[in-house]
């Protein structure tokens, strides 16, 4: 004990030499940490002197401390220690004893002080007030959302900051009055974020100022992207216009174009055609089927007895006259004779010709980009006008196959000459359903060198047949053909016209080999040709719901017989049952050669994967369709309908996307009838449609690889191509009494009390669209259209066929129940594909020579009566 009694005070002053600022004792190394700091706090305050850090001054000496000092010496020469003031009343620095740079207890508080306003700060930039009633809540009322505001005031100033970049910079002399305002604005927006009134404490909604220039500004601008569905953020007070906090700008496309449209309206046009010039250089070739070549020993023309009953029954068209939009109307009246033709318009440019009966295929011979060639439509026409065909069985009988020549369709001049029959294909394969040319690879220009008896080839043309079969015809260059057969004379003189039987290259039969007979799948209403080389597969549908698909190239036992005649009989490599019932239309996709699309009279729309088509990739069931177009640059369709399952107000033509991007239904433009047919122009990204009440009805699609349905203003992209009405008219002429249309199937009653009147649309530009009166009469036809199916629909539209060539890329076919065939420009749109024909017709030139890029007018016929 001694020995620790002796070793106690040194202990004792080495631990009050080391620390002086800490009191000495047993009693204070037993107090707990908290009582220590209670006591050290409560010192301190009893030793500062009163206002010290009360009010504003204590509170900046708590945000900003300064360093202690070292003590300093007394005017008695003393060091004044601790709790002793100096002699201004301030406190002085403690004093550091001891170890250098160790701080003492009074040191570590002002330190603790010194940061403990930090969360005072955080609270004020909360909301709350600088009277310390509390951060949590107002008195007397709810907690306030400071989250949401303290978001909303770093997106304000966000937005502040972005909003130089984005407008253009004001003029200097306004700069001085923005300054103040804007710091005032400022200011009543802190004023506002800390107010306790529960009235202000509300969600943010944009202003009615705000949501109005918004629209003026969605309705210029058409190609908007998927975000745009998304909400805006606020616009700051003070600064008009949109902010560009959203991340991705929406493309500006504003004003009008030259032809009247809206530039929004055209950017997809531009696109698309671009897009397609260089598609087309990847999926098309310039040369397949090279076996394939049209010989002169298989066409054997016929007398007039022979061709007699091939031929139309009707030898006259109906009365029909045609109304310009802008030309003054003469009356006149016209009447053709079978398969003769109107002068074209040296104006509107516009081609009519008579075909001699209800028009129901349609095709336009492909030629190569920049050829500057003439111009080629297939069309087949039923043998009365009165005829009907059961679609349960199987027909055969004889069938005409039309090839009208339309000239040297150019932009500039238009068609200088009359259209004419070039050549017809008699056929006893019965009615025919459809007809698809080979998409390219089967053009050759007419000088092209062949040595007899082959034949300059025109094109590959697949015709669908009511007995069941598909068959596939080389067609010859008219020039040649005529060449070759100008000695051949059978059975007294040749008919006026030209008009061959002709051998198939291929004739296409559902079955095999064990199993060569007449096919059980029922007639075959729908082609479609692989549009990507080397183009050797084709696929139709048929009665019962099947779709086969045939390789054009085999070379195997089981899928290919040669017969005789030196032709070709092909069996599918593939068969699937698509469809419960009949096959309406089947159209491939011609980004990608894998994928199909098929509609059938079970009211489905099926995609396919040929890949694997034991199920479709996507199924739906909306109404019964006649008729898809699938454009290039989407991956969906627009389908025309029939009316008999439609909804009101919702018949017409609709854009259905294909499954993958999950888009809805996009209503292209709506029908109050039947629409019987449609086509789609790649070139122009436009959709046109015929429907049973005779109106042609022309759409621009917008850019539907982004959501439809931030689409405004649809109405905008239609117009009416013409609009044929059905007229009574009295013996003594068609402005005789007023009389009513005849009740009655019969043709020969109605076209004795009516004809037919064509009133077309200036379609050379599209200024003031909206007021001119053939649109205004297409939206009263949309509302309040009249419908008699008690008589016959004279006037209907069967079929409508766009030119999928870049010479013509605005030039639209379109025939129906008259067989009036008219072909129409639409000028005003073609402009936009202008400045890709020069690259084209250069690389034309180098493939082909300069002599076939221009090649000369037709012969002169050698045939007798012509």
């Amino acid at each position: 004990m001694a020995s620790s009694a002796a070793r106690g005070p040194p202990c004792r002053e080495r631990s009050g030499r080391e620390r002086p600022g800490r009191r000495s004792g047993s009693a204070g190394r037993s107090r707990s940490r908290s009582g220590e700091r209670e006591g050290e706090q409560r010192a301190l305050r009893e030793e500062l002197p009163a206002g010290a850090l009360d009010g504003e001054d204590g509170a900046a000496a708590a945000k900003s401390p300064r360093k202690p000092g070292r003590p300093r010496a007394g005017a008695d020469g003393a060091a004044e220690g601790r709790g002793e003031s100096s002699a201004n009343g301030a406190l002085a620095a403690p004093r550091a004893g001891g170890r250098r740079g160790r701080k003492g207890k009074a040191e570590v508080l002002l330190l603790e002080l010194s940061r403990a306003p930090e969360p005072l700060r955080a609270e004020k930039a909360l909301g709350s007030g600088e009277d310390g009633n509390g951060p949590e809540s107002p008195r007397g009322g709810r907690p306030k959302r400071r989250a949401a505001k303290v978001a909303l005031l770093y997106l304000q100033e966000l937005a502040e900051e972005l909003m130089p970049a984005c407008q253009p910079p004001a003029p200097a002399a306004e700069e001085p009055e923005r300054g103040p305002s804007k710091r005032r604005r400022r200011r009543r927006r802190e004023d506002d974020t800390d107010s306790d009134d529960p009235a202000r404490d509300a969600d943010f909604v944009p202003s009615q100022e705000v949501l109005q220039a918004e629209e003026e500004e969605e309705e210029g601008s058409d190609t908007l992207n998927s975000e745009a569905s998304e909400p805006e953020l606020e616009t700051p007070r003070g600064h008009g216009g949109r902010t560009a906090a959203t991340g991705r700008s929406k493309p500006q496309c504003r004003g009008l174009a030259p032809n009247g449209f809206h530039n929004s309206i055209m950017a997809p046009v531009e696109k698309s055609s671009s897009l397609t010039c260089s598609l087309r250089e990847q999926k098309h070739s310039q040369w397949e089927f090279p076996d394939w070549i049209p010989v002169a020993h298989g066409w054997t023309c016929l007398s007039d007895s022979e061709a007699a009953p091939y031929l139309p029954t009707e030898e006259k068209s109906p009365l029909f006259s045609i109304q310009r939009e802008g030309i003054e109307d003469d009356g006149a009246l016209y009447r053709l004779n079978r398969f003769s033709s109107l002068q074209p318009h040296p104006e509107r440019w516009d081609v009519s010709f008579f075909v001699g009966g209800p028009v129901w295929a349609l095709a336009w011979c492909p030629t190569p980009e920049g050829s500057a060639a003439a111009q080629f439509v297939a069309v087949s026409c039923h043998r009365s006008m009165e005829e009907t065909h059961s679609v349960a069985g199987l027909h055969s009988g004889p069938a005409l196959l039309q090839l009208w020549e339309l000239g040297m369709l150019q932009m500039e001049q238009g068609c200088p000459s009359k259209a004419r029959l070039a050549y017809a294909i008699a056929a006893d394969h019965g009615c025919v359903w459809d007809m698809k040319f080979c998409p390219s690879g089967a053009w050759e220009p007419p000088t092209a060198a062949r040595t007899h008896p082959e034949m300059s080839r025109l094109g590959l043309l697949a015709a669908a047949f009511s007995d069941g079969r598909v068959g596939v015809y080389a067609l010859p260059h008219p020039e040649a053909l005529r060449r070759a057969k100008a000695a051949q004379v059978k059975d007294g003189s040749l008919h006026k016209h030209l008009i061959c039987k002709v051998q198939c290259m291929a004739t296409l039969q559902v079955g095999s080999v064990q199993a060569g007979h007449a096919p059980e799948c029922g007639q075959c209403f729908s082609l479609s040709w692989m549009p990507s080389k080397p183009h050797h597969h084709l696929a139709a549908g048929f009665y019962d719901g099947t779709v086969a698909v045939w390789n054009l190239l085999t070379k195997s036992l089981l899928q290919c017989v040669h017969q005789p005649d030196a032709s070709l009989k092909l069996y599918p490599f593939r068969c699937f049952l698509a469809h419960d019932q009949a096959v309406r239309s089947i159209e491939w996709c011609k980004a990608d050669s894998n994928f199909l699309v098929t509609v059938g009279s079970d009211r489905k729309i099926k995609f396919w994967d040929l890949r694997r088509p034991y199920e479709p990739i996507n199924s739906i069931k909306r109404f019964l369709s006649t008729e898809v177009a699938w454009l290039l640059p989407y991956n969906g369709i627009t389908v025309a309908q029939d009316n008999c399952y439609a909804p009101y107000g919702l018949c017409g033509i609709h854009y259905i996307d294909a499954g993958y991007l999950g888009f809805k239904a996009y209503f292209v433009a709506p029908r109050k009838g039947t629409v019987w047919s449609i086509s789609g122009s790649d070139w122009l990204n436009t959709v046109a449609a015929g429907d049973i009440t005779g109106e042609l009805v022309a759409a621009v699609l917008p850019d539907l690889a982004v959501n439809p349905l931030n689409i405004k203003r649809s109405s905008d992209r239609r117009f009416p191509v013409y609009k044929a009405e059905l007229l009574p008219c009295s013996p003594d002429g068609p402005r005789g009494s007023e009389q009513a249309l005849p009740r009655t199937h019969r043709y020969s009653e109605m076209a004795a009390r009516s004809y037919l009147c064509f009133q077309d649309t200036d379609l050379r530009s599209f200024q003031n669209l909206p007021g001119r009166e053939p649109v205004r009469r297409m939206h009263v036809q949309e509302l309040r259209a009249e419908l008699s199916l008690d008589r016959l629909q004279l006037e209907a539209l069967h079929k409508v066929r766009f030119s999928p060539n870049l010479d013509s890329q605005g030039w639209l076919v379109s025939g129906g129940q008259a067989g009036i065939v008219r072909a129409h420009c639409l000028a005003g749109l073609a402009s936009v594909g202008r400045q890709l024909l020069p690259e084209c017709q250069a690389r034309f030139s180098v493939l082909y020579g300069d002599t076939a890029s221009s090649p000369g007018p037709p012969e002169p016929s050698l045939l007798p009566g012509e």
